[in-house]
């Protein structure tokens, strides 16, 4: 069973920075797709980042192209989320996931194993 921690959520003024990290451990998931998703109050959990099994690919969500980057520490296997130009609308709880395939997937039912979340909170 793949356990996944998330840290590096917080406070953070618009225009700031933050760096998220997903660190695994338990089961086998090296090799497998890994999504960054958020949910703020009241809303439905998003998709905002994907990095494919391989790593050679990766997807983001419109509103946060150019601003966030996901990447992947190859021998740790830790998964990163840089989040640059934070606006207010980016305010969530941010989870990372992991799912049985390398393809990457926008849908929360394709991934089964998920993160506590992190609360990132952008104030103006």
């Amino acid at each position: 069973q793949v356990q996944l921690v998330e840290s590096g959520g917080g406070l953070v003024q618009v225009g700031g920075s933050l760096r998220l990290a997903c660190e695994a451990s338990g089961g086998t998931w090296r090799g497998a797709a890994v999504g960054w998703f958020r949910q703020a109050p009241g809303k439905e959990r998003e998709f905002v980042a994907g990095i494919s099994g391989g790593g050679g690919v990766t997807e983001y969500r419109d509103s946060v192209k150019g601003r966030f980057t996901i990447s992947r520490d190859s021998a740790t296997y830790t998964h990163y989320l840089q989040m640059n130009n934070l606006k207010s609308e980016d305010t969530a709880v941010y989870y990372c996931a992991t799912r049985h395939g390398t393809l990457i997937e926008w849908s929360t039912q394709k991934y089964a194993f998920w993160g506590q979340g992190t609360q990132v909170t952008v104030s103006s």
